[in-house]
C-alpha cells in the first residue's frame, strides 16, 4: 500500500466509531435533561398532586400518604363505621361541614366523594398534633360511647370516622378535608379536584 492509498475499511471503522461515541454522548446529556422535566422532591412537598391506589386497603383499615409535606389519611369504612357516623349528629360540633374545611363536593355528612372511603389530613385543628385511629367500638380508655373515630393524645380532641370534631373539645374545626379525585374506582390523587367539580 502506498501513501496517497485509502484504507476503506479503516475508513469506515472509524466513522461509525465516532458515530457511536457521539449517539451514547447525545443519550448522556439527554437523560438528565428529560429527568429535570419531573418535579423535584422540595416540589412534590410543595403540593404537587400525589397518585394512591387504594385497591389493597381492607374495609376498616387506614393508610397515610404524604401530601404537601402533611399525613393525609385514606380510610376504608364498614358499613357499620358508615351508620356509626349518622348516629353521631348531635354530639359533634359541626355536623352539615359547614365550616370551610372541606372542599364543596365533600360538604355532606360523610365528608367524601365516596362514602366508603374517607381522606382526610391527619392533624389536629387544635395545635396540629397527630391523633391516633381508634375504630375500635366503647374501649375502656374512651368510653362506652365511643363509636370509632380519631383520638388526639395531646390534648384530648375526639373526632368520629368523619373527621367531625365533637363537641366541648379543644379543637375548634373538623379535621381539613384535602382537595382530591377518584381517577378510577380505585386511584385516588391528592391536590386535584374532580373534573365536574
Amino acid at each position: 500500500m502506498k501513501n496517497g492509498d485509502v484504507s476503506h475499511g479503516r475508513r469506515r471503522f472509524l466513522v461509525g466509531a465516532t458515530a457511536a461515541v457521539g449517539g451514547v454522548g447525545v443519550v448522556g446529556a439527554a437523560v438528565p435533561f428529560v429527568a429535570s422535566w419531573n418535579p423535584s422532591a422540595k416540589a412534590e412537598a410543595a403540593g404537587a398532586p400525589v397518585t394512591v391506589n387504594i385497591e389493597k386497603v381492607e374495609p376498616g383499615q387506614q393508610i397515610t400518604v404524604a401530601w404537601r409535606g402533611k399525613p393525609v389519611w385514606i380510610i376504608r369504612r364498614t358499613e357499620e363505621m358508615l351508620s356509626n357516623i349518622e348516629q353521631l349528629n348531635d354530639k359533634v360540633r359541626d355536623p352539615q361541614s359547614v365550616e370551610p374545611q372541606q372542599p364543596e363536593y365533600a360538604s355532606d355528612v360523610y365528608r367524601s366523594v365516596k362514602p366508603e372511603f374517607a381522606v382526610l389530613v391527619g392533624l389536629c385543628t387544635h395545635l396540629g398534633c397527630v391523633p391516633s385511629y381508634r375504630p375500635d367500638v366503647a374501649p375502656a380508655d374512651l368510653g362506652e360511647e365511643w363509636l370509632g373515630g380519631l383520638f388526639c393524645p395531646c390534648h384530648g380532641s375526639r373526632y368520629d370516622m368523619a373527621g367531625r370534631v365533637y363537641l366541648s373539645q379543644p379543637a375548634p374545626l373538623n379535621l381539613e378535608v384535602p382537595p382530591y379525585r377518584y381517577d378510577d374506582e380505585m386511584v385516588i390523587t391528592l391536590g386535584l379536584d374532580p373534573e365536574a367539580a
